[in-house]
């Protein structure tokens, strides 16, 4: 039997149960599996308690679950460059929002512009017709006595009649008064009153003078009988 003193004159590492002992070969194991931090014949399994992506993330969550988790409003805004909940405009973006307004505005007053100066110019045209008018107004007359009298039914002044009649047709003159109208003091003048039955009381029965309108301008009333009842 062999004496487990050690020898002092002997080198440690040729000591009786040391390397190359079954004993110390199977500490070895058990030291390497500590150092490891698992138990001995237990295999870690890869990837446990680590992040796939190399980092550790919380217990219970993955990658898509971080990526997938809402923004929070702040965060919202600080990425599409708005201003969040509380927080006050930059001076950038309230000069714009002025700029904004007076161009706005600008736009309306120049509408508003446009629309005045289509009718002033049409008022303006109404009133140039209608000065003109006036200035031809004896002309209508002759014409009008001309044609009661028979004098135009043909030749070549009848067709000088009707054409300057057609041109300021289209200029916007209209005739006022007719036989059998109502009564309208605005733009008819009241003559006389004459009793008959052919019209209505208040009627027109006869018309003295045609008058004449420009649009909604009446260059001239027309002078009419007014009939009563008989």
């Amino acid at each position: 039997m062999a004496d487990p003193t050690p020898d002092p004159d002997r080198n440690p590492a040729e000591q009786p149960g040391d390397a190359g002992g079954p004993e110390q070969e199977a500490a070895r194991p058990a030291a390497d599996g500590a150092a490891g931090g698992t138990e001995p014949g237990t295999a870690q399994e890869p990837g446990a308690g680590t992040d796939p992506q190399g980092g550790a993330g919380p217990e219970g969550l993955t990658v898509d679950d971080i990526l997938g988790t809402p923004q929070s409003t702040d965060a919202g805004s600080a990425d599409t460059g708005e201003p969040g909940a509380g927080q006050a405009p930059s001076e950038a973006e309230a000069l714009a929002a002025e700029r904004l307004e007076e161009l706005r505005r600008l736009q309306a007053e120049f509408v508003n512009f446009k629309h005045r100066t289509a009718r002033e110019k049409e008022q303006l045209r109404t009133y140039v017709t209608g000065d003109l008018l006036q200035a031809l107004l004896p002309v209508f007359d002759d014409i009008d006595a001309a044609r009661g009298a028979g004098d135009l039914t043909e030749g070549p002044f009848a067709s000088i009649a009707n054409k300057l009649e057609e041109i300021l047709v289209r200029q916007g003159l209209s005739r006022i008064g007719a036989v059998g109208e109502t009564f309208d003091p605005a733009v008819h003048e009241a003559v006389l009153q004459q009793p008959t039955s052919e019209v209505e009381p208040d009627q027109i029965a006869m018309v003295l003078r045609s008058g004449f309108r420009i649009g909604e301008r009446v260059v001239r009333p027309a002078q009419v009988a007014v009939a009563v009842a008989e």
